[in-house]
């Protein structure tokens, strides 16, 4: 058995060293092919966005706030996901407006643009409404979350926020990408 396996592997070996014999110089001989350019797809790190997406046309207080946000998280030294995350959530969660207590309609003690609250240890009343602190302490959470760079935008912000409407966050994700975009450089 040992010799025809030795039989077997010597034919193997001798079509390869054929093989190789008729395609080399064939193949040497041959016009070289014409070299175009080839379009290539990159695909995003972040996912797309995800369902029916909303938008708002924004006041004068609400483009600051989306600037406060993107400053917050470049002083962070987060990418540009962490601000279109951030600021979907406050779209969500105030339609980027720094809300103070708004007595029976506000869902229990929740203040600011990410709507946090006190009593659940996000920092005082004024610090909360403070875009910057607020800002801070939603990166902190989200920056505690593992893999958040390549999850779902929903999913992150639910992490980090535990809203009884987890899904709600991702019909913001466009017009969070479009304003992070729009001002990450200005």
């Amino acid at each position: 058995m040992n010799t025809i396996f030795r039989k077997s592997m010597l034919s193997v070996a001798g079509l390869a060293f054929a093989g190789g014999v008729f395609a080399g110089p064939i193949a040497a001989h041959a016009n070289p092919v014409d070299a175009k350019p080839v379009a290539v797809t990159v695909q995003s790190a972040a996912p797309k966005p995800q369902g029916d997406q909303s938008h708002i046309t924004l006041n004068d207080e609400q483009t600051a706030n989306v600037k406060a946000i993107i400053a917050a998280t470049k002083k962070a030294g987060l990418p540009e996901r962490a601000a279109v995350i951030s600021i979907a959530t406050s779209l969500q969660e105030s339609k980027l407006e720094n809300l103070g207590h708004l007595g029976d309609l506000n869902d229990h003690d929740s203040l600011g643009l990410f709507q946090q609250r006190p009593s659940s240890g996000w920092g005082t009343p004024e610090q909360i409404t403070d875009p910057e602190y607020s800002t801070t302490a939603f990166l902190k959470g989200l920056k505690q979350v593992d893999g958040w760079q390549d999850m779902a935008l929903t999913d992150a912000a639910q992490t980090v926020q535990v809203s009884a409407y987890p899904d709600a966050y991702a019909q913001w994700e466009q017009q969070a990408t479009d304003l992070v975009g729009q001002h990450w450089n200005s």
